[in-house]
């Protein structure tokens, strides 16, 4: 015991307390620590993604010249059917005002 400090139970369960924290900053810093490793992965396979599309549709534009325009055509036609889709099938939210349904 430390003579220095009078033992009463609230410095006793006030260093019970400091303990439990440091234990869950702990617990809490290896979950940031595994949610940003996720993030840098995530970040680098859609990295990986992109110059994969990227290589295949400069490929396909050397051996069929305007590959690459008619392919973005068709990106954007399928993004907008995409999203006109997501919006007819979202539910509509009666609380939110209309310009932001």
């Amino acid at each position: 015991m430390d003579r220095d400090r009078p033992s009463y139970p609230f410095n006793q369960f006030s260093d019970m307390i400091k303990d439990e924290d440091k234990q869950t900053t702990g617990a809490n810093k290896s979950v940031l620590e595994q949610i940003n490793s996720l993030k840098r992965e995530d970040e680098r396979l859609y990295n990986i993604l992109a110059i994969d599309v990227w290589a295949l549709a400069k490929t396909m534009d050397e051996y069929q010249p305007g590959f690459w325009a008619a392919f973005m055509k068709n990106r954007e036609k399928a993004l907008k059917r995409f999203l006109a889709e997501m919006m007819k099938n979202k539910p509509a939210d009666t609380k939110r005002p209309p310009f932001l349904r």
